[in-house]
């Protein structure tokens, strides 16, 4: 793959594993990246100059808004985002997947591997911290139940709509 968008000029990668396959035994996202566009992640701004990169079928049910992020379209209609220049701040940005995490993840669901995998994947699990407070805090199928915290799960590929088992623990 030869990437050439806003932020990457030039950028080279092979798919070395069949897609949505072969992934690392800690690794289970729940969502693929499809699901979550179509349901609303990122404010609908994340992927709305690098098409060409992905398959084509990933956008036909995108929430994308190409002139701002639009929390509206995401799934809780909330902002649980941090902005790239606060990313950057904290050194969470990896040079071969400038825009992040997610980009990290449709790049390594398409079948690359890169040198930062083991570090993504290590970053991924520890949102099951959040898994284990709404389950704790939220009675299950309350949507409405820490819809922050919720939208920010769906940005790491967990299906925050299933979460939730039994009478929260006060």
């Amino acid at each position: 793959m030869v990437v050439s968008d806003r932020m990457q000029r030039g950028y080279r990668y092979q798919l070395t594993e069949p897609m949505g396959r072969n992934f690392d035994p800690d690794f289970c996202p729940q969502l693929t990246p499809a699901q979550m566009l179509a349901l609303g992640v990122f404010g609908g701004k994340y992927m709305t100059d690098c098409r060409d990169e992905f398959p084509a079928s990933w956008f036909r049910r995108a929430k994308l808004c190409s002139e701002r992020r639009d929390p509206e379209l995401n799934f809780f209609g909330v902002n649980a985002s941090q902005s790239l220049a606060e990313w950057r701040r904290r050194g969470w940005i990896y040079h071969e997947d400038p825009r992040g995490w997610f980009q990290w993840y449709c790049r390594y669901f398409m079948g690359r591997r890169s040198l930062d995998d083991e570090r993504q994947i290590r970053r991924w699990r520890a949102m099951q911290r959040h898994v284990a407070q709404m389950r704790r805090n939220c009675w299950p199928g309350d949507l409405s139940c820490r819809r922050r915290q919720r939208q920010a799960l769906l940005h790491w590929a967990y299906d925050a709509r299933r979460i939730g088992v039994g009478a929260p623990q006060r």
